[in-house]
């Protein structure tokens, strides 16, 4: 274990060199954040209620929603299927640690300091631009809530690891990357509240594991779901981060298998 967690170590302080491009995409989120928040506030402006959510509930999403884009590493992150391209996956492979547990630590890592210098950040920014509505059982919600992330950042990483692994197959990886990441935006809450959908098409949405990674957060933060609701709720999204896990697994035993390096 401890080499895992000097690989997140070690991720986190790769983040901390990049400075500057840092605090650009924390600009970009929270410019953005505002550019999505204005027709939010203009549709509530004439009724109170769209689909269960009232104003400060949908304000509080839109917020929240693009403080987590970099945590779960919504629109990329490629570095697998670049080493497989260059032939660095041969050191990978080569390495006396499990080849997915070694990119999970990285990715850890990553995603904790993206929680603290981005998801933090940019609800403050949200905080001043518009008001949030925030839990109103702390003691509960936030334990909830962070037991939520981790499996989202959990799910997220296996399925963003699955369309790595594509460049074991495929000259070029970027058509199947370009596909997962619209099913990624569209279908995980992302674009508008899951809710907001028709019945039919809102429950198979939330049964598939694109809403683990954005909606079931969201959901949980503004605490849209309580008791038992909320234990299914979280039940749900880990057997989603288990299966996801298992699937990325299993993909990479087959994937060495038949491992060929491109030009080798």
């Amino acid at each position: 274990m401890r080499v895992y967690a000097e690989l997140a170590r070690r991720a986190w302080q790769r983040q901390r060199a990049y400075g500057n491009a840092n605090l650009a995409g924390l600009f970009t989120n929270s410019f953005f954040g505002y550019i999505r928040v204005v027709p939010l506030i203009a549709a509530f402006a004439s009724r109170p209620d769209i689909s269960g959510y009232d104003r400060d509930a949908a304000i509080t999403w839109n917020w929240l929603v693009q403080s987590l884009i970099t945590i779960v590493a919504l629109w990329g992150w490629w570095e697998v299927a670049l080493t497989i391209r260059s032939g660095e996956v041969a050191i990978d492979l080569a390495r006396p640690i499990h080849y997915l547990g070694y990119w999970l630590a990285r990715d850890v890592g990553r995603a904790a300091y993206s929680t603290v210098y981005r998801f933090i950040p940019i609800l403050i920014v949200g905080q001043l631009v518009s008001g949030l509505r925030w839990p109103e059982a702390p003691w509960l919600t936030w334990p909830a809530f962070l037991c939520s992330l981790v499996l989202a950042v959990l799910t997220s990483f296996a399925w963003r690891f699955l369309l790595n692994l594509g460049a074991f197959w495929l000259t070029d990886y970027r058509a199947i990357a370009s596909l997962g990441l619209v099913a990624t935006t569209f279908l995980s809450g992302f674009l508008v509240p899951l809710a907001f959908f028709p019945p039919v098409i809102r429950s198979i949405l939330e049964a598939l594991p694109f809403a683990a990674i954005i909606q079931t957060p969201a959901t949980v933060f503004l605490e849209r779901a309580e008791g038992m609701d909320l234990t299914l709720l979280l039940a749900q999204q880990l057997g989603w981060a288990i299966v996801m896990l298992g699937v990325a697994h299993w993909g990479a035993q087959f994937a060495m298998r038949r491992v060929t390096v491109q030009g080798g």
